[in-house]
């Protein structure tokens, strides 16, 4: 099969082919991170935990010891790939793969303080070692996307498909809204959780970004899409009534 017959076959990008690999990234606690050794240049494959930036971006945390991370030192180039096979065949269900240069964020910055409360929010076992001096955290800038939503699903994304757009303020607007609706709200956050499948009770908000949110439960996480812009007009307040099931 030729080049040119091989992109014949992928789907167009579309607001649907977005909201997939949004929710799989943006939804993923771990992915298999793919990078290559500094001493052959030979891929090497490891499971690493993973969040996302506000924007969207893939960030890890990583021991400086580990062989995976001397090798972004070495070269920043890697993938990710993302996306939890269920009953059946494995390849019957949806993953992403995220192409990128690795980028070491300063521990001590803002935007190494605040991808350390995304991810403590996520993964909060962690704080058993997120602060040791050998830590450290890395945002994925991703060139290129690949999509297989399963069997004749494929497409190829690009950055600005699930990078966000910044929002001035938004970010922060973000983290009150969180504390907001985990104080407050717990029972709409559970109406939340059971519109979209859940059973149990006792949901949590975990993290938010523009396009919607992370609701987490013991070591369940689910990704949940705003039918609205959290930056329009209402802010979160208005995202997050939007979720909301309509009374009967």
């Amino acid at each position: 099969m030729t080049d040119e017959q091989a992109n014949l076959l992928l789907q167009p990008v579309d607001e649907d082919t977005r909201h997939a690999a949004r929710v799989l990234i943006r939804g993923a606690r771990f992915g298999a991170l793919a990078v290559r050794r500094p001493e052959d240049g030979f891929p090497t494959i490891s499971r690493s935990l993973c969040t996302t930036d506000f924007l969207g971006r893939p960030s890890l945390l990583f021991s400086h010891l580990a062989s995976h991370s001397k090798a972004l030192e070495a070269d920043g180039r890697c993938s990710l790939l993302v996306g939890e096979p269920g009953k059946g065949d494995p390849l019957a269900h949806p993953r992403l793969s995220v192409s990128g240069h690795a980028r070491i964020v300063d521990r001590s910055s803002e935007e190494g303080e605040r991808l350390r409360t995304r991810f403590l929010a996520r993964h909060p076992k962690a704080a058993l070692y997120i602060d040791f001096p050998d830590f450290r955290f890395a945002v994925i800038e991703p060139s290129a996307l690949s999509l297989n939503g399963g069997f004749g699903r494929a497409s190829e994304l690009k950055a600005s498909d699930v990078v966000d757009d910044p929002a001035e303020g938004l970010e922060d607007a973000a983290g009150r809204a969180i504390a907001h609706m985990n104080e407050d709200h717990a029972d709409a956050i559970d109406r939340i959780a059971h519109a979209a499948g859940a059973k149990e009770t006792g949901w949590r908000v975990a993290t938010a970004d523009r396009k919607g949110c992370e609701i987490i439960r013991s070591d369940r996480l689910m990704r949940i899409e705003f039918p609205i812009d959290a930056a329009g007009e209402g802010g979160y307040r208005a995202a997050f009534v939007s979720l909301l099931p309509k009374a009967d």
